[in-house]
């Protein structure tokens, strides 16, 4: 694999609703429904090429935005691009990749679905019961079933990132800083040093926290400086807004805290 940059036509699509589900009209005939695509994590469960399939490796996913912008991964590098939509069928364009080197399992898996879809023309999109194929006109096919948001409430968060709207910095070593948010109305977590608790409402895209009861260690100035942030952020009105397993907290004065879904 080229370790500058590669290019396969892979794996991108663009529309804001497409693909189908084979239903029945009040006649009895055929009829095509059609089932949104954007804002889903799909998670590539296997690929077809020849009569064989082959499991795909773990971590491989394809996501729409609602902006029509494409992502993912091919089981080892990451992947962006867009695609058009005519009807169920998807006709594919370039993908910019990263180039990283990769194990020979997903190596081997990555240049499989590169030959797969770089030269098979329009695929057909059916999607049904959270399942999702792409079948190429010979017969080959990539099958991806949806993975589930991580809920708001319940799961805990693992800050990754502080920063702005603009620009992110990922949180000091041995930082280890979360945030649950409970049913009852609390939260709970640990800020990089200190750990916090305190009153959590959640409502029309935002939520009001604090002020945040910690305790009193005293740890390393790098720790102490991303706490401070962190406590600002923590005691008042934020924002939200939700990605599949991740969450960004804009505060007041425009603080952004990024945080995943921590397995």
């Amino acid at each position: 694999m080229d370790k500058q940059r590669t290019t396969l036509g892979v794996l991108t699509l663009l529309p804001l609703a497409a693909a189908c589900g084979g239903t029945q009209a009040d006649d009895g005939s055929a009829r095509t429904e059609t089932v949104p695509l954007t804002g889903v994590h799909w998670t590539v469960d296997s690929l077809t090429a020849d009569g064989k399939t082959t499991r795909a490796p773990s971590g491989a996913y394809l996501r729409i935005g609602n902006d029509g912008r494409v992502e993912g991964n091919l089981g080892c590098n990451g992947f962006g691009s867009k695609a058009t939509f005519t009807g169920d069928r998807v006709d594919f364009g370039g993908l910019r990749t990263t180039a990283m080197a990769c194990a020979k399992g997903p190596a081997d898996f990555e240049r499989s679905l590169s030959r797969a879809f770089a030269d098979k023309g329009p695929l057909t999109a059916r999607a049904t019961d959270g399942r999702l194929t792409l079948t190429a006109d010979d017969g080959d096919r990539i099958a991806l079933t949806r993975e589930k948001d991580a809920p708001l409430r319940g799961t805990r968060w693992k800050v990754t990132a502080l920063g702005d709207r603009e620009v992110s910095q990922p949180l000091p070593k041995g930082a280890n800083a979360y945030f649950v948010l409970r049913d009852d109305g609390t939260f709970e977590g640990r800020l990089g040093c200190n750990h916090a608790s305190g009153r959590a409402a959640v409502g029309d895209g935002h939520i009001t926290l604090g002020p945040a009861r910690t305790t009193r260690m005293m740890c390393q100035d790098s720790l102490m400086r991303a706490e401070k942030t962190l406590l600002e952020a923590f005691d008042g009105k934020v924002a939200y807004a939700l990605d599949h397993r991740g969450i960004a907290l804009t505060s007041k004065n425009g603080t952004v805290v990024r945080a995943v879904a921590d397995e």
